[in-house]
């Protein structure tokens, strides 16, 4: 995570409370902790080392990367057994000796690599891109090498995403708060952190990142977006209420900002339902979704994923609702169907969503299967079921 805590009692410092150990930059929120730590808690050790390895935030980023890059080869062993990197064309890395990874839509023998290939392609991209001064939409183009595919062109996710995220994070954990690699870098931690389902790390990341950006007066747009993924950490962590009324904060400034018609909105759109449904509030996310989904299926087209995971939403406020006709459930089985196949063909049946909404289609079948039985009851089941 990113280092916002004292290392000795864990006591929240934000970006800018505290101490730090004057070598190594190891953040404390006073003298008893840091005379502590270094008597008893081996920092008299590690410290020369800290230093020498860039610092503590550095140190961190460097030991959370590489152990994120073997749970990510760990994960990913089955799939990956007999594979080559399409980079290097080596089954192991020769210098890391770390594992093959395959975190996205390719199929077959396409998309095998090690993380340290795919962030050293992305690392050399942007290098190019700021060296030769291309500007920012270079920059944001060249930068998907850290979260997608240059094969498949689908976003990596899972432990792979986690393990990119740390890469990221830690080749650009130096530079300046106002240089745009390292907020890059931040966010796509925090994305991959909550991939692999690391929530209380996330929470410190997007806290952190949030507080930066407002102390740097960034566009009101970048901090809804960050605020929008901080809520989506709230869902995570249970606390569904505060999600909600971020979600809906967040929502409601993108639609002044930017329009039903923009990317963010429906996406912000997409988080507001989907926690709406968490709370049972069905009859709220059909009226959101018959107003989003068809602008989503006109600006992101039928196969985006965005638009897959809003027609699952609806569907799946139609099959939980206790109050569902038969023609609600018969609804919910063909547009959950439908979306099935699409997400199937276009993410692949191993990626998380495609799973979901599999899981989904049985549930929504089950309840269409119990027609002459109590619908009601079948519906209350499969809502205590529902993750």
């Amino acid at each position: 995570m990113i280092l916002t805590q004292c290392a000795v009692c864990a006591t929240d410092l934000g970006l800018t409370l505290g101490k730090k150990c004057g070598r190594c930059s190891t953040r404390y929120c006073g003298p008893e902790c840091q005379v502590q730590h270094w008597k008893d808690g081996g920092h008299d050790q590690l410290c020369k080392k800290i230093k020498k390895a860039g610092g503590a935030e550095q140190y961190n980023a460097n030991t959370k990367y590489t152990e994120a890059v073997a749970v990510a080869a760990e994960v990913c062993a089955e799939d990956t057994k007999g594979q080559t990197c399409y980079i290097c064309t080596q089954a192991l890395h020769w210098k890391t000796k770390e594992g093959l990874v395959r975190g996205c839509s390719c199929r077959g023998t396409a998309g095998f690599a090690h993380v340290s290939c795919l962030a050293e392609q992305a690392k050399i991209l942007v290098a190019e891109a700021e060296e030769n001064n291309l500007g920012t939409k270079a920059l944001n183009e060249r930068g998907k090498r850290w979260y997608s595919c240059s094969m498949c062109e689908q976003d990596y996710y899972g432990f792979v995403r986690c393990a990119l995220g740390w890469a990221c994070w830690k080749t650009y954990v130096g530079r300046l708060e106002t240089n745009w690699p390292r907020s890059f870098a931040m966010h796509q931690l925090g994305i991959g952190l909550h991939e692999a389902g690391r929530h209380e790390d996330e929470l410190s990341v997007r806290e952190a990142e949030l507080a930066m950006l407002r102390q740097l007066g960034a566009p009101e747009g970048n901090l809804l977006v960050v605020q929008g993924n901080l809520a989506n950490t709230y869902d995570k962590l249970g606390r569904v209420e505060e999600a909600l009324n971020l979600y809906r904060d967040v929502y409601s400034g993108e639609l002044i900002l930017y329009g039903t018609a923009h990317e963010q909105t429906i996406i912000s759109a997409s988080n507001y339902a989907w926690t709406l449904k968490a709370l049972h509030r069905y009859d709220e996310v059909k009226t959101l979704m018959h107003k989003t989904l068809p602008v989503a299926r006109r600006v992101l087209g039928e196969s985006d994923i965005t638009t897959l995971r809003l027609r699952w939403n609806y569907a799946s406020s139609l099959y939980l609702d206790s109050g569902a006709t038969l023609d609600d459930l018969r609804e919910a089985v063909t547009t959950i169907e439908e979306t099935e196949r699409t997400a199937r063909r276009v993410l692949g049946g191993a990626h998380p969503t495609a799973m979901a909404i599999a899981d989904s289609l049985r549930r929504a079948r089950a309840a269409l299967a119990a027609r002459g039985d109590d619908v009601s009851a079948v519906c209350e089941a499969l809502r205590k079921a529902e993750v």
